[in-house]
């Protein structure tokens, strides 16, 4: 199934100050091709809720483009306890007749100082011109060590493809003021009968950069544009005269943390 995974959460489950997936980038933001990233931040408090709404410009997952025209809405709301997240993401798209919700459940694991992970469970539901179903099984680890410097990966299992596929990432973060952070990043993902069945290996290489700002102790405005270079599972799938099958897109989120 192609579309959305893992780190939706992961991504919801950081903060958009650390990037598009927060603790996953705060601690390992990743922004990859997730459409969620820096939602929430993994916090000591007892609980945290986490509204968050957002558009891209194309709905970009797994180095392709999911929609034949236009762009996608997002909203997300999240409740964390502890280590425990609960999300709900219902996207639509501007241009089409397309929905798609995804209901999660993440759990931080506690890793020590050096590194972040999580597991979790998301069920996605997709209504359109075509409609379909998935569980999703995801994970995910971080090297936080390096101020400088994020390395992570992230990977789903896909019950309804019988396959997974893996994103590794490296997320550099720079504060240019108490407010104002800036990410570049870059991420290579691996399909495994995740997309295709008929090939196996190298998916697609994304570069791109986030910007976010703190508009209040509760509020984050953040925005990001992406590059994605499609790879041979993608020439494999489509054929190598499909066309450009690359994607430049942009996107907006406004995250508010309860």
């Amino acid at each position: 199934m192609n579309r959305l995974t893992t780190p939706l959460i992961t991504a919801v489950l950081m903060t958009i100050g650390t990037p598009l997936l927060a603790t996953e980038m705060a601690s390992s933001g990743s922004v990859d091709d997730l459409h969620i990233n820096n939602i929430i931040t993994h916090d000591p408090s007892p609980h945290n809720a986490i509204i968050d709404l957002a558009w891209d410009s194309q709905y970009i997952s797994q180095g392709r483009n999911n929609l034949n025209e236009g762009g996608i809405y997002w909203a997300t709301a999240a409740w964390q306890q502890q280590d425990i997240t609960l999300y709900s993401t219902v996207g639509r798209a501007d241009s089409m007749a397309y929905i798609e919700w995804n209901l999660g459940l993440e759990y931080a694991l506690p890793l020590g100082d050096r590194f972040d992970g999580s597991l979790g469970y998301q069920r996605i539901q997709v209504y359109g011109d075509e409609e379909c179903a998935d569980n999703e099984l995801f994970a995910s680890l971080s090297y936080t060590h390096i101020g400088w410097l994020t390395p992570s990966i992230a990977y789903t299992y896909s019950t309804a493809a019988a396959g997974y596929f893996v994103e590794a990432s490296l997320h550099s973060e720079w504060a240019l003021s108490p407010q104002l952070t800036i990410t570049p990043y870059v991420t290579q993902g691996f399909d495994v009968q995740y997309v295709t069945e008929a090939h196996n290996g190298r998916n697609h290489l994304q570069l791109g950069v986030e910007i976010q700002y703190q508009l209040s102790p509760q509020l984050t405005l953040s925005s990001h544009i992406s590059h994605t270079l499609a790879q041979q599972d993608i020439k494999h799938q489509v054929g190598p005269h499909s066309g450009n099958l690359d994607h430049t897109f942009a996107g907006l989120h406004l995250n508010w943390s309860l």
